[in-house]
């Protein structure tokens, strides 16, 4: 099946019809008529004739159906003449511009010398009416039939534009960093684009401008519409993606429908529907097979790529899935006198690629019967005279069963039956007028036009004066929407001035941080140089390292957190103990290190709360430090060392705590128990 097949059935089909005002001055009203689509499967459906059943009818302004068409995207906007929509060649191309990629406008009476709506309306056998709403419907009905002119001012090919979001900015210390950031996105989306484009099975031209870092821009000329192509309109920090169709040099007008030939369709039902499509010169026009496809999606295929006059099955009996087909085309249907043998349809059809049996078979059917009708298109064909299309011809003498003569008798005779009544419909068995009465039948024809034309122009008038007091309110209301939507501007600017300095903020903070990273790395290099002779520093001994705190205060606890962090399990080194309370000692237990190494004595205060939260508390004369720039190391052995002997003092002190509060408590109790004596 085709990659896009547009029916009707899928989307809305819009009629539209002027039906107050003038596009050219005053702000004009339409009547609107939306066709929905109906699902034939749906029990609720309405049971109306034709795929659109669902109508909805309504008096809108230009405004109001420029957002429905952006809103419903439909199929066809229809109209009898597209100059009531754009009052110029100029705003008509700026209209089929904003029209939503998927809609098509569709002018229904024709091309550039349309017809009237009525002799279109029926000639298709579609209800016609005068009033604004019935001729809006007619053109949404002739719309849906595809009957029409698609008007357009856009080739098939499409520009899709990658380029730079934002402006690469006018100089700084981080310039070149930032451009060569901005120009390596709008290359890596240009490559996500292509690689897009490429999976899509697009044809395409590629033209790129490299600049610093990347690309500036990446221009795509893609033949295809906006609609086929899987990307669109986005921009994304530094990257613009725009996607806009190739101008025509002017308007055009393309039939919605053209001409299909006759054809010869094999069929090969069953769990796999396959179809083949065989011209009347016996060329292979198109193979397809499916196991979704549905009835209407088949008939639909098949109707795209040309008219049946004969549908044909490989075996006999015809099934009852293919009569259903024929019956649909009113086409003659053929089967061979016994099933094909499978070695003949390999051998006919070995000429022509397709992808499994079912289309073989299916193909094998409309091949053979273009064989079994060959002599009789060709006898046809010779005794067809020129002026005749041949294929009209074939398909009625085939589908009638009608001798060539007989046919070609009636296809000459229907203009010379045609010819009997004059231009202007009159029966020609009727008396001719005097010059006077037919004086006397212009005036009247002319006074019933001018009557009518009279009332037409009084209602106009009417509606003309509610339409100044409505137009007034909305002046009103459009000056209030513009002083809101100027202040919103304003706003808009500010914010985007401020996102600015914030962005370049973060900028320069990134980029700080990238010095200060370089700057640790090279602090570390150097380090190690000047170090060398850390194996001789160690001895051979196992040193571990110990977090250094200035002054047991709490920001020097805080600065030294920020700097290199204190995690449970660490050793702390105080290098000046002293001055510390309870608070700050409470603030450094939090952080449950290993053991703390002091230089100077603890307060009274700090010193309980340690022992209280049992954290080793060693001088420094019995774990000599080593401390190398902002970095310190001790000897493990020696710290262990010092951690037992403070468990055995703090055992020791636990004890003696515990004896003196027994001691007190026995005291407190006998001065409780002893009373002083009475005196009688």
């Amino acid at each position: 099946m085709t990659a896009r097949t547009i029916r009707a059935r899928d989307r809305p089909v819009f009629g539209v019809d002027v039906q107050s005002g003038d596009v050219r001055g005053d702000d004009p009203s339409y009547a609107l008529v939306i066709l929905d689509p109906v699902d034939e499967d749906d029990p609720d459906a309405p049971d109306i004739d034709g795929p659109l059943a669902r109508i909805t009818r309504d008096v809108v302004s230009l405004r109001k159906l420029r957002r429905l068409i952006d809103d419903r995207e439909p199929l066809y906007v229809a109209t009898d003449n597209v100059y009531e929509l754009a009052p110029d060649k100029k705003a008509l191309i700026h209209l089929l511009g904003t029209l939503p990629d998927r809609t098509r406008l569709v002018q229904v009476t024709g091309a550039e010398r349309p017809e009237p709506l009525s002799r279109v309306a029926s000639r298709h056998g579609i209800p016609y009416g005068k009033e604004p709403m019935k001729e809006a419907e007619a053109a949404a009905r002739l719309a849906a039939a595809d009957v029409g002119h698609e008007v357009t001012a856009f080739t098939d090919e499409t520009t899709v534009k990658v380029s730079r979001g934002r402006s690469t900015g006018k100089g700084g210390w981080s310039q070149d960093r930032y451009t060569r950031r901005i120009h390596g996105n709008v290359k890596k989306r240009s490559r996500q684009v292509e690689s897009k484009l490429r999976s899509a099975g697009l044809d395409y031209e590629r033209e790129v401008t490299e600049k610093y870092g990347g690309y500036s821009s990446a221009v795509f000329s893609v033949e295809a519409r906006p609609e086929d192509i899987p990307v669109s309109n986005s921009r994304a920090g530094d990257v613009r993606v725009a996607v806009e169709r190739e101008r025509r040099d002017g308007i055009e007008y393309e039939p919605l429908v053209k001409r299909r030939d006759r054809v010869i369709v094999g069929i090969d039902p069953g769990t796999t529907t396959a179809v083949a499509v065989v011209g009347l010169d016996g060329s292979v026009l198109d193979v397809y097979s499916s196991r979704t496809a549905d009835t209407a999606g088949v008939i639909e295929w098949i109707v795209e790529r040309g008219r049946p006059i004969i549908v044909a099955a490989d075996v006999e009996p015809m099934p009852e899935t293919v009569e259903k087909f024929r019956r649909s085309f009113d086409a003659a249907g053929w089967r061979p006198t016994t099933d094909l043998p499978v070695d003949e349809k390999l051998h006919r059809t070995r000429a022509v690629p397709y992808d499994n049996d079912h289309e073989r078979d299916a193909l094998a059917a409309a091949l053979f019967a273009y064989d079994d009708h060959e002599d009789q298109f060709e006898r046809i064909a010779e005794r067809t005279p020129p002026r005749l299309d041949r294929e009209e011809v074939i398909a009625r003498v085939i589908a009638d069963d009608a001798s060539v003569e007989a046919v070609i008798e009636e296809l000459t005779a229907t203009p010379e039956t045609e010819g009997d009544e004059t231009e202007d419909g009159e029966d020609p068995t009727e008396p001719e007028r005097t010059e006077e009465e037919e004086t006397i039948r212009r005036l009247r024809e002319r006074v019933d036009r001018l009557e009518s034309h009279t009332e037409s122009l009084e209602d106009d008038l009417a509606d003309r004066d509610g339409r100044i007091d409505e137009l007034e309110t909305a002046l009103e209301e459009a000056k209030r929407e513009e002083r809101i939507e100027a202040r919103s501007r304003r706003i808009v600017s500010r914010l985007e001035r401020e996102t600015d300095r914030l962005e370049r903020e973060r900028d320069d903070a990134r980029e700080r941080v990238d010095e200060l990273r370089t700057k640790v790395e090279t602090l570390k290099r150097l380090w190690k140089l000047d170090h060398t002779n850390f194996a001789d520093v160690a001895g051979g001994r196992d040193l571990i390292t110990v977090k250094p705190v200035a002054q047991f205060t709490l920001d020097e606890i805080d600065a030294a957190v920020e700097a290199y962090g204190i995690a449970a399990g660490d050793v702390v080194y105080l290098r000046d103990a002293s001055g510390a309370g309870r608070r700050t000692a409470e603030r450094l237990a939090d952080h449950e290190p290993r053991a703390v190494i002091r230089d100077g004595n603890l307060s009274d205060d700090a010193d309980a709360v340690l022992f209280e939260r049992s954290i080793p508390v060693v001088p420094v004369e019995d774990v000599p430090v080593r401390e190398v720039d902002e970095l310190a190391i001790v000897d493990e052995a020696a710290l262990e060392t010092a951690i037992d002997e403070w468990h055995e003092r703090a055992a020791e002190r636990a004890r003696e705590e515990k004896a003196e509060r027994l001691d007190r408590i026995i005291s407190e109790h006998r001065a409780g128990t002893t009373l002083p004596e009475t005196e009688e």
